[in-house]
């Protein structure tokens, strides 16, 4: 058997905070689109089997029924292609859920809330999904494997080995549990970072989001390609990258620069490639005072989507504070202030002091 498992779509994210640039959600939403739709033709083009969608279809709260729409159209391209889909904690299988008021395609099955088992010829698919945007408990402890001669299969939304109090809130499953339930395939998602190949014989794997959704998601995204043999349930695996635009981020160390069109200059000079969305974190000590949003409006390099600002003020405020000057008992004012100032308020008054000494120029 041949099979495709993705997870973690989020189709119409709203992708707040991704991009001080105006029009980045937009464009990422058609990404997820045109990329949903390269799976749908490897599957066309390969004969699939199977489709594993182990949740986060959609974002429940801005889903459209036009890209609903959209997707099912898809899934009609492929009608020998059976398709399971598990709701997670994104898309959970609610009273107001297209997954509970839409009329799905006949080849897909959507999991509910209790452990379902679909008997098939040569393989039985076991899954669950979400019936809220949280899950503490799905039984998964009491299931067992009805004929382990078949290809046995699980498809669910989960974190494995869930550690702490909010990893716990979305269905944390010890990963010892699942490995001795004796599944052939777990076809898990909710953790975007792509985990397969990771240790030998490896069998509960998550695919990663299918694109990156923020920089918090860095390098390749895309799908797991599985085949299990019918015979001696070898399973072989591949992750295939599918995602457009890979987030990065690059250090740029300002120390050096001596005014503000210098470091423009210097940014779009960064050799981006045409897949790459760039966060740039400034570090070192400044010599004049950054504003972001200055610098958006003057760059050239559109690739550069997100600037973080991590530098510190060049002056030395202790030689400065010796000073009979204004600008001298400024300084002994705002070191008494930073003695008291918790780690927060630091780039503040950092901050006040430039801003300070630039209207004393």
């Amino acid at each position: 058997m041949k099979f495709v498992h993705i997870a973690d779509i989020h189709f119409d994210s709203p992708f707040v905070n991704l991009s001080d640039r105006e029009n980045l959600g937009d464009i990422k939403r058609l990404e997820q689109r045109r990329v949903f739709k390269k799976v749908i033709e490897y599957i066309k083009q390969n004969a699939i089997d199977f489709l594993f969608i182990a949740g986060d279809l959609y974002e429940h709260q801005y889903i459209r029924k036009s890209t609903i729409e959209y997707i099912n159209e898809l899934f009609k391209e492929i009608p020998n292609t059976k398709i399971y889909i598990t709701p997670g904690n994104h898309d959970p299988y609610i009273k107001n859920s297209y997954y509970n008021q839409f009329k799905w395609n006949d080849n897909v099955h959507i999991f509910s809330s209790k452990i379902q088992k679909i008997a098939l010829e040569d393989v039985d698919i076991y899954g669950y999904g979400f019936d809220d945007f949280y899950c503490t408990d799905c039984g998964i402890e009491n299931l067992e494997i009805e004929d382990k001669t078949k290809n046995n299969i699980l498809v669910i939304h989960s974190t494995i080995d869930g550690a702490n109090l909010e990893e716990k809130q979305y269905n944390s499953i010890p990963k010892k549990v699942l490995e001795e339930k004796g599944f052939d395939y777990v076809a898990t998602g909710h953790i975007h970072k792509l985990d397969y190949h990771t240790y030998e014989n490896q069998k509960i794997v998550y695919p990663g989001s299918l694109i990156s959704l923020g920089f918090d998601e860095l390098g390749k995204h895309g799908m797991i390609v599985g085949e299990i043999n019918e015979t001696n349930k070898e399973l072989k695996t591949e992750f295939i990258p599918l995602s457009e635009n890979d987030f990065e981020e690059i250090e740029f160390d300002v120390t050096e620069c001596i005014s503000k069109d210098e470091l423009i200059e210097k940014i779009n000079d960064i050799d981006i490639t045409d897949n790459q969305l760039i966060k740039v974190i400034l570090t070192g000590k400044r010599n004049f005072e950054i504003d972001k949003y200055e610098l958006y409006k003057l760059l050239t390099n559109e690739r550069v989507i997100k600037i973080k600002d991590h530098t510190r003020i060049q002056y030395d405020l202790e030689k400065i504070a010796n000073n009979h000057t204004l600008k001298g008992l400024f300084v002994k004012e705002i070191l008494k202030e930073k003695e008291n100032a918790r780690e927060e308020e630091l780039e503040m008054i950092e901050k006040a002091v430039e801003i300070a000494f630039e209207a004393l120029e």
